[in-house]
């Protein structure tokens, strides 16, 4: 395999890997296995040849995707398929650090230690052993005051502010927005833009004030739906969301789920639509709309 140059690692303790269990040692044994795998199908000698072709950005839909197929498997509460479908997620990951490697830039090691050093620093309440904080340091104290489930969203928030203002010492952006990712599905960065923006007092005080908001969205849409000026009508729509997801935050909702849930509930309607009109030989095509909503009603009686 060729030879990358790595960014020098700083100088870590490691645990103790003789007094692990067996399973954290079979789980260590598999991610180096995957690890390997994964180099070996990046070897320009004898490699496959898809995978050498990929790059980050050919790479992130497919963590997408397989970040949505993780959360199917949980709605179905499939447990079987589940383990599979977070490997092939896992696998991602694996994927992206390899490239990374690859590139000078850095390596799996890094991701892991990187996201543990980080909910340590976010979990100053749990005292950590040399498992995890290394056999070289001492285990660290926590607050006296353990906080609730209540309180810990706070204790959180506070604490992603802090590393905000450190990022801001380095000139990175620190505002209330920012760490929000631009990629994220639309109506969960609405929710979270939202979410911030209430942090620092940009909120309806009443969430009355946040009904009366979507109603004047929906308005200033009927106006330009009204003129058929299509751009218009993109800008006072994606109004009448943000408002509508703002709203969802406020009730404690997520839109997300919300649309979802609206999704599969058409979805068990429409098909149940068709099926009855599949016991009489007839499609949805052949029939007039006012049937189909005789029928469609019908359905909704019958599922509640």
């Amino acid at each position: 395999m060729p030879q990358h140059t790595q960014p020098p690692s700083p100088p870590t303790c490691q645990p103790d890997t003789s007094a692990q269990p067996i399973a954290e040692q079979q789980a260590a044994y598999e991610i180096t296995r995957l690890a390997a795998l994964m180099a070996r199908l990046r070897d320009p000698n004898g490699g496959c040849p898809w995978d050498l072709e990929q790059t980050p950005q050919t790479l992130a839909p497919y963590a997408i995707e397989e970040a949505y197929e993780v959360l199917d498997a949980i709605q179905r509460q499939d447990w079987q398929a589940f383990p599979d479908e977070l490997g092939d997620l896992l696998l991602q990951v694996v994927y992206q650090a390899q490239l990374a490697r690859e590139a000078g830039q850095f390596d799996l090691a890094t991701v892991a230690r990187m996201v543990t050093e980080k909910m340590i620093r976010r979990h100053p309440h749990v005292t950590f052993g040399p498992d995890v904080l290394g056999t070289a340091q001492k285990p660290n104290t926590p607050a006296t005051n353990t906080p609730d489930t209540a309180t810990l969203p706070g204790q959180w928030e506070a604490l992603k502010e802090q590393e905000r203002k450190t990022l801001a010492k380095s000139g990175k952006p620190s505002g209330a927005l920012a760490g929000v990712a631009p990629m994220l599905p639309a109506l969960l960065r609405a929710s979270k833009i939202a979410g911030r923006a209430a942090r620092v007092g940009f909120d309806w005080p009443e969430v009355a004030g946040v009904v009366a908001k979507v109603h004047e969205e929906m308005e200033e849409f009927a106006v330009e739906m009204a003129s058929g000026n299509k751009a218009r009508m993109q800008d006072e729509l994606g109004d009448v969301l943000f408002s509508i997801a703002s709203l969802a935050r406020r009730l404690e909702l997520d839109p997300e789920a919300c649309l979802r849930q609206a999704c599969d509930k058409f979805t068990r309607r429409f098909e149940a639509v068709e099926a009855k009109l599949a016991t009489q030989g007839l499609s949805m095509q052949d029939r007039p709309v006012e049937e189909l909503d005789s029928l469609w009603q019908q359905v909704k009686r019958e599922q509640g």
